[in-house]
């Protein structure tokens, strides 16, 4: 370790404090207490908001309800309920009350519950509503451990002793602080021997390649990120910020619970992702976080409504502010300078053009949006850099705390996952892992100490799967998933995500997945974007009433071979796609093909098109 990294560190940890994430609450409750801190729609389109000091006090009585219904220091909680406030504050709840919250990813199958319930001996269970309750009454009787299920929904509430409405539950904190205040002062002690080493969350892997894996957060590190995003200039006071991904992912949990805490910022909760585009317009954050495929549906919708103006004028006026917006955001990247005869004509172009179209997305007033959860594709980079937003793409995992490297509004590259942050060390092993060393490391997985020992090695080096370089300035880019690299029969190391990235570029592709482990060409499997495709047979004056229609479509095969072309002179030969298939069907995360942050399980795909994949192979030259 080098003497920079250390000193940098020290800043660090000094700024952190050795708090915890209570300490945390507590002052930003004491600072900025009548500001506003969750809301919720109310259906009819106003919200319903707490104020951080109403936030937190609701927190602690929540949490001496959950003294009251038995919960011991260290004992699991799960959280199984879509963003809104009382997600958040059962979460903090268990914190104060000395527990580990779990959040539950809500599109789980029975068994997958039954696995991760029994994994972290969950105690008490908190859900959203009838769906929820169904998947959890049906393995109770598996899980011995579980003494409590509360349900938020009073429509989904069930009979039983083991079983109590979120009414009765905040009832019954309430009456905690009456006469029978012994909880109440239980709670304050547990909050009082917390330390910065103790688990904060315990988060579980979204089991792409796997069973999940229970990743422990501690307080400390979580702490060590909020600086870092401080010091960087991504998070700055009071930011106004939509949360809409599971909080089961580390990136929304560190943005919609820890980061808001941080800042005392105020938060508007998305209950549906239907809505999300609603509720962006109408809360026109100051921040935005968008995965990958977030920001590539939102580009497709944007080039829908450009392609569909009709005043060939109009287009090119978009088109030149687009190409000056461009070229400002890229002069502004790390190393460059931006003239001022540039800077001139960006803000004309902004003024008239750009600043519209970004409020027509309601990200007219985002000062800083980021992806994150996989490398965001150039095309999509460049095209928002032309409606004047640098996306700051950062890089992390859930066993780092979140982005461990990031690109800040002072040092970006586009193209990049940025620089390491501050007090962490970042490197390049041998057969180009990348790896990590510093406070934002988790210790391990939950019950499992040989997975552990292959995540963290003995001198402290984070192994992230990832395969990655860092050029000359300490920007660090992603190429691929390690165990994803596509091994062809004839020898060459294929990414599998490069060939996909081009893919998916064209609008009318929602997902692809290229294929050739072992094999002697590239395949892919793709499908129809499901919002975009049906607009752009409309257009064409293509009538039909699926996607699986489109899909059989020849004016829309022939449109998806020319997309698979394109995307192919792109390409060096051996990874260029040979063959390819437009499936009827849309991936989504019900269906298993996605995670919930949309990433591709390939295990699953690869099984459930296995017969697919054959043919395409088994297909006469």
């Amino acid at each position: 370790m080098t003497s920079e990294v250390i000193e940098q560190r020290t800043a660090v940890e000094a700024e952190a404090g050795g708090r915890t994430l209570c300490d945390l609450l507590l002052a930003t409750a004491q600072s900025y207490g009548d500001l506003p801190a969750y809301s919720d729609p109310d259906g009819s389109g106003s919200w319903q908001t707490l104020t951080w000091q109403q936030f937190r006090a609701e927190a602690l009585r929540l949490a001496a309800a959950l003294v009251r219904l038995g919960l011991r220091p260290g004992e699991r909680v799960a959280l199984m309920l879509p963003n809104r406030t009382e997600h958040v504050l059962a979460d903090l709840a268990v914190v104060h009350a000395g527990g580990v919250p779990v959040t539950f990813y809500a599109t789980l199958a029975a068994d997958q519950i039954k696995y991760v319930a029994s994994d972290c001996d969950v105690r008490i269970a908190v859900l959203d509503g009838a769906s929820e309750l169904a998947r959890w009454q049906s393995l109770s009787d598996d899980l011995p451990g579980l003494t409590k299920i509360i349900v938020r929904d009073p429509a989904a509430s069930s009979a039983g002793e083991k079983f109590l409405s979120w009414a009765d539950f905040a009832e019954l904190g309430h009456l905690a602080g009456g006469p029978d205040g012994d909880a109440v002062a239980e709670v304050a002690r547990r909050t009082a021997v917390i330390r910065p080493a103790d688990p904060v969350t315990l988060l579980y892997t979204s089991g792409t390649t796997g069973n999940p894996k229970g990743v422990i957060i501690t307080h400390g590190s979580v702490l060590y990120e909020l600086a870092t995003a401080r010091m960087s200039g991504n998070a700055g006071l009071h930011v106004r910020w939509v949360s809409y991904l599971p909080l089961a992912h580390i990136a929304e949990r560190m943005f919609t619970i820890y980061l808001a805490i941080h800042s005392a910022g105020n938060t508007y909760f998305c209950h549906a992702s239907t809505d999300l585009i609603g509720t962006v317009g109408a809360v026109r954050p100051t921040s935005f976080f968008g995965v990958p495929r977030v920001w590539e549906k939102i580009q497709a919708g944007i080039q829908a409504l450009l392609a569909a103006e009709q005043d060939e004028s109009k287009r090119a006026a978009v088109a030149a502010a687009m190409d000056t917006g461009r070229r400002y955001i890229e002069s502004r990247q790390f190393g460059r300078t931006t003239s001022d005869q540039l800077a001139a004509e960006f803000a004309r172009a902004d003024e008239t053009v750009l600043r519209p179209i970004r409020g027509l997305l309601g990200l007219d007033q985002a000062e800083v949006v980021v992806s994150a959860a996989a490398p965001l594709p150039p095309d999509v980079g460049a095209f928002f850099a032309g409606l004047g937003l640098a996306i700051l793409d950062v890089y992390g995992m859930t066993e780092t705390t979140g982005a461990f490297t990031s690109n800040t509004p002072a040092a970006f590259k586009l193209g990049t996952v940025g620089q390491p942050v501050t007090g962490i060390e970042v490197m390049i092993a041998d057969d180009g892992e990348i790896l990590t060393r510093g406070p934002l490391n988790s210790p391990g997985y939950l019950n499992l100490p040989e997975q552990t020992a292959g995540l963290l090695d003995a001198g402290g080096w984070l192994h992230t799967g990832d395969i990655g370089s860092i050029d000359s300035d300490g920007f660090v880019s992603v190429v691929d998933r390690k165990k994803e690299l596509i091994i062809t029969s004839g020898g060459e190391n294929i990414s599998p995500a490069a060939i996909e990235n081009l893919l998916v570029a064209n609008p009318l592709i929602g997902q692809a997945l290229s294929f050739g482990d072992r094999r002697k060409f590239i395949v892919a499997l793709l499908t129809l974007d499901g919002e975009v495709a049906p607009a752009w047979a409309k257009a064409r004056g293509i009538e039909a009433s699926s996607l699986a229609e489109l899909a059989e479509n020849p004016v829309v095969i022939a449109a998806v071979a020319q997309a698979v072309a394109a995307a192919n002179e792109q390409l060096a030969r051996v990874q260029q796609v040979k063959r390819w298939r437009l499936l009827p069907v849309e991936w989504t995360s019900e269906t298993q093909e996605l995670t919930p942050t949309f990433k591709l399980k390939r295990r699953v795909i690869h099984y459930k098109y296995a017969d697919v994949i054959d043919a395409l192979y088994g297909e006469a030259d």
